[in-house]
Parts: structure tokens; sequence; C-alpha cells
């Protein structure tokens, strides 16, 4: 990952240092931060929340300096790498904090320290639904299965077989349209939800996927069904998938790649397939 935010020369006053006079008089304090982070959906959609407000880091980094007292730098760099880390989006960061103003018994132009945190994230249960209906649809499930298998940050552990299903228009169920091919990989990721988003988007892009008719052909289809326990709604992602508790083609094949699946908010996979094949 090559996307980055950088944001120098922040400056505050703070009162941090080992002498009783650098606790009393105070001194100023500047910080630099480089942020690793995926920017890909920010930069898609042009929306301040796909990304790092950086105002808001700016004032977060200030209310460190400025911050309770603390005997050094070292410290404070690791509450600003800290609080920069609490932002999902953050992978990584740089952080120099300089003290300028240091009581150092000879001339120097300034003292910094520099330090590197990366986000320890535990690896969180996912379920990516496949589909298409256009070309050698087992050859393009076998290879988009292999592309996740690729996918860095990701590691599969359980893939269904393909399931054929009626395509599914607007108006309902269409017998006359192609039918479509079904997989649902489950496996665990250390992702953030719109990382791995963007990531299902580009292989659907490598496969020819171009988005037009809603419910139309498609040559495949990657779903985000579920992440952890992740609860979202946005315009561009919602978690888990609205509409998967009322899909026959994802919940079978999920339930055969994963016997004891759950869909958070909705109840185990077995029981909302056997409420769909009563209906």
């Amino acid at each position: 990952m090559n996307d980055r935010i950088v944001l120098t020369g922040v400056r505050a006053f703070g009162r941090h240092g080992v002498l009783p006079e650098e606790r009393e008089a105070g001194q100023e304090f500047v910080a630099d931060l480089e942020l690793t982070l995926d920017l890909g959906v920010a930069a898609a959609t042009d929306r301040v929340a796909a990304t790092v407000h950086y105002g808001e880091l700016a004032e977060r980094v200030v209310a460190e300096i400025a911050g309770e007292p603390v005997d050094l730098i070292e410290t404070l760099a690791q509450r600003i790498a800290d609080a920069a880390l609490e932002h999902d989006l953050v992978e990584r960061v740089v952080v120099t904090v300089h003290k300028p103003s240091a009581p150092i018994p000879v001339p120097f132009a300034d003292v910094a320290v520099r330090l590197e945190r990366a986000r320890s994230r535990p690896a969180e249960h996912v379920v990516v639904a496949l589909g298409t209906n256009l070309g050698d649809r087992a050859t393009t499930l076998a290879h988009a299965v292999a592309a996740l298998r690729r996918l860095p940050g990701l590691e599969v552990d359980a893939v269904s077989g393909v399931h054929e299903t009626v395509a599914v228009t607007l108006a309902g169920p269409d017998p006359d349209r192609p039918r479509y091919g079904n997989q649902v990989v489950v496996g665990r990721t250390d992702l953030p939800p719109h990382a791995l988003l963007d990531a299902l988007l580009r292989i659907e892009r490598a496969f020819g996927r171009v988005r037009t008719e809603r419910w139309g052909d498609r040559t495949l289809d990657l779903d985000l069904v579920a992440q952890g326990d992740r609860v979202l709604e946005e315009p561009e992602l919602v978690l888990p998938h609205p509409r998967a508790h009322e899909r026959d083609f994802v919940l079978r094949p999920w339930l055969e790649a994963e016997p004891d699946a759950v869909l958070p908010g909705r109840g185990r996979v077995r029981h909302l397939l056997a409420a769909l094949e009563g209906s």
C-alpha cells in the first residue's frame, strides 16, 4: 500500500520535560505525521468520510501536545501515534516530535524523536459472495477464487461449490436470461471493510465488470456479505449485506461452505434458508 497522508509542522505549547523548569515554563513542540492507508475509495467517491480528516487529526495532535505533561518526547510521540491509529483506515503511522527549545547546553538546531507504529489488527471473519452469468461461468469463478486467495490481507478458509440459479431482475426471476453460477468464499481478513470492498471492485474490473443496469447480466459480481460483527450503513457499503437473508443463491452456498454460519443481526443461515424454502 503506497497511499500516504503527510501532515507536517503542527505546533503547540506543552510542558513536557524532565526538568522542573520545563514543566513550569513550558515550550513549543512541533509534530510531523505520515499516515499509510488505502485512499482508493476516497479518490473514487470524493467523500471525506472515506479518508482521514487531517484538520481533525491536527487538532488531536495539538490536544496531545497541550495535554498531560510527560518526561520524554518519546512518550509524547507514542501518544500521538496511538491517536492516529484510532482511525480505522490508518494502517501505519510515522511520527516525529521536535523539541527545538530543549535545555541542551551547546548550540544546536533541533532535537527530535521519530517512531513508526503499525496497527495490530485482529483477523475478522468475512464472507464474500460470487456470481456470474456471462461467458464460461465455471472458469470465471475459479479464476475469481484464485484472485481472492492471492489478495493480501485475506485468508481463504472455505469455498462452496458452484450453485446454478435463475437470473433475478428488478421484475423478478427471468428464466429467459442466462443462468447464474454462484459461490461463497469464507475467510479471515485484517483489512478494514472499505479497503476490502475496494479490492473486490478492482477484481471485478479486472474481469471486465461494467456497472450499468442494476441487477443486469454481469461478467463477475463480488459482494461483501458480512465482516465480523460490523454494522455499517453508508452509500457505498452496507454491512451485513441488506438482502443476504432473502437470497437463496447466497445462503445455500454459504451454508455449504460454513455449516454453522450466522448472518449478524439475522441469525443462523440454516434457519434463514429454511424460512425461504417454506415461504
